[in-house]
């Protein structure tokens, strides 16, 4: 609560606002649709070890999921005002901006919670403990990051890629083999090596996004690529949530998982980023001479 309170006080002190020149209209339907797909693929991905998934109410959950999909698909297309504008997946740089999202989200997701329990239920650590040894990872993250936004700048949104890509991979390297054992510094070393990776991810899928684009649509290109952040997310908490649950805490499938991901972010990141500066939009106010 404290921190959320401190995020609104500082957008509101910071943030200049913007507005939309003709602000879009509200797609309840889509909203109606996305909502129902992510939720029943999510439910059904989470509960299939518990359930089974040949039990009737995971087979329900991807059917719905795969309905909703189908009725999304069908309806966006006819709207004048689509809550997502299905052209731009069109534009390879966008598609690939929604795709690192996604892998990059899975994977801290994923992180996150299977860390969690590794660090609690295999070394026995209390939760208070188990979140300090996670902090030099926000902590990288944190250096990361303007260092990312001053690449994209001068180089490009390729280089921070490939940079974050390698990077969480080699830090989710020494997971792999992790055990009740395992020294401290390895933990820390690989912490550290994939948080400085993350912080690198974040402004380049936003410049991606928007590359290319027109002012008009860029909002919304940003906008999705955003909501990929959280589905990422959701996703990556659910399979890997899944895979632990079958194969217990110590499983080192699900970091194998998390490793294929972060070389997904490098893969794609190569074949769709932009491996030059963007440049400026020109003003609209500017007459040429």
């Amino acid at each position: 609560m404290p921190v959320g309170i401190a995020a609104l006080l500082l957008a509101r002190r910071f943030i200049p606002e913007s507005r939309a020149e003709h602000p879009r209209r509200l797609d309840p339907v889509g909203q109606v649709l996305v909502l129902t797909l992510l939720a029943s693929v999510t439910f059904g991905i989470i509960e299939g070890p518990t359930s089974g998934w040949t039990s009737p109410v995971i087979l329900g959950c991807f059917i719905l999921g795969a309905a909703a999909l189908a009725a999304l698909l069908w309806w966006e297309p006819r709207r004048d005002e689509p809550l997502i504008e299905l052209g731009l997946f069109r534009t390879p740089a966008f598609s690939g901006a929604v795709l690192i999202a996604i892998c990059a989200f899975a994977t801290l997701g994923g992180f996150l919670f299977l860390n969690t329990l590794y660090l609690q239920e295999v070394r026995g650590l209390s939760a208070l403990e188990a979140g300090f040894h996670t902090l030099p990872m926000a902590v990288m993250t944190i250096i990361a990051s303007p260092l990312s936004g001053r690449l994209v700048g001068s180089r490009g949104t390729r280089l921070p890629l490939w940079i974050a890509g390698t990077a969480m991979a080699l830090g989710l390297l020494p997971l792999t083999w992790a055990t009740a054992t395992t020294p401290g510094w390895q933990l820390l070393a690989g912490y550290l090596v994939f948080g400085f990776g993350f912080g690198m991810v974040n402004t380049p899928i936003t410049n991606t996004a928007v590359s290319g684009l027109p002012r008009s649509r860029a909002g919304v290109a940003a906008a999705i690529a955003s909501t990929s952040r959280q589905v990422g997310t959701a996703l990556g908490v659910a399979v890997i949530g899944a895979v632990a649950s079958a194969a217990g805490p110590t499983t080192h499938a699900a970091w194998w998982i998390m490793v294929t991901l972060s070389v997904a972010v490098l893969l794609i990141g190569h074949l769709t980023a932009n491996p030059r500066p963007a440049a400026p939009h020109p003003s609209p106010n500017r007459v040429p001479a």
